[in-house]
């Protein structure tokens, strides 16, 4: 609570003059969060470039989300559970939400095997899994003003994606 009036620049008990409970000032930090993320999938979806190129551009939308979403993104990682057991439903849109989001990018990771430009021997859904947590869990390292900015750390994370790590010969294990 501290930290959201902070982010609105008002103290903490201010934001029960605008909200009736907790429930509701998370109810509208995480629907901005997930109309802004989501209408902004849609735009690199619908760029019409290349899956490769449309890829990319999520994960640098994702790591974009670091700072103006912060709070959102902080409470989808430690409370996600507790808003889902919340009588009444309230908080069912996120489940829809992360269907909706995770169904853009397994299409576009299936896209891009079927254009050649991704391993065909990689579980669409595992490989959007781990890149999903890897974005969302930098909320708990990353922080504003430090060595790189969300523009850099995504670039840093899509080098590593796209061009691996390793050199040389591929070694990899069937699982």
């Amino acid at each position: 609570m501290r930290e959201i009036a902070e982010e609105a620049g008002i103290l903490s008990g201010s934001l029960y003059h605008h909200f009736d409970s907790k429930e509701s000032i998370v109810d509208e930090v995480l629907r901005t969060f997930l109309e802004d993320l989501v209408a902004r999938y849609r735009v690199a979806i619908q760029s019409g470039s290349d899956a490769r190129t449309v890829l990319a551009e999520m994960v640098r939308i994702g790591f974009s989300t670091l700072e103006p979403h912060r709070a959102a993104v902080t409470v989808m990682q430690n409370d996600w559970n507790y808003l889902r057991s919340l009588p009444d439903n309230r908080f069912d849109y996120l489940v829809k939400a992360e269907d909706e989001v995770e169904r853009m990018w397994i299409e576009q990771i299936k896209r891009g095997q079927a254009a050649g430009q991704f391993r065909g021997d990689v579980d669409p859904k595992l490989t959007y899994r781990m890149i999903r947590d890897t974005i969302w869990v930098a909320v708990r390292w990353f922080r504003p003003g430090g060595r790189l900015n969300p523009a850099g750390l995504a670039e840093h994370y899509v080098k590593v994606l796209f061009d691996g790590l390793g050199i040389g010969d591929r070694v990899s294990q069937q699982v």
